[in-house]
């Protein structure tokens, strides 16, 4: 039997950061407005064709406007929906308060 100076040593396995397929949830990889304005493409291979880059730039500026604007309207809907928790919450409160002197919660 012949013995090798070497051992074959296998890579550990990670498991994945998130979820079976290593990638991460949705809500973890949106794309915001910074991002697409400051993304840029390669040019293409010598001898192809490619896209303008004018015509790239003036559409990548107009997606990064309407997702700015999504984001602005989301940030205003969840600040909306904390007032009116909040709002709730206080009247719940009044309520609890208004029964226990009444003294119906006894």
């Amino acid at each position: 039997m012949r013995v090798f100076p070497f051992r074959r040593v296998r890579p550990r396995r990670r498991p994945p950061a998130h979820g079976a397929a290593g990638r991460q949830p949705a809500a973890d990889r949106r794309l915001l407005p910074w991002q697409v304005r400051e993304r840029r493409f390669r040019s293409a291979p010598l001898g192809r064709r490619g896209f303008d880059p004018q015509e790239v730039r003036e559409f990548l500026e107009r997606v990064a406007v309407e997702l700015a604007a999504a984001h602005e309207a989301l940030a205003q809907s969840r600040r909306e929906a904390s007032q009116v928790k909040l709002a709730l919450c206080r009247l719940r409160s009044e309520a609890a308060h208004a029964r226990n002197e009444r003294g119906w919660g006894r």
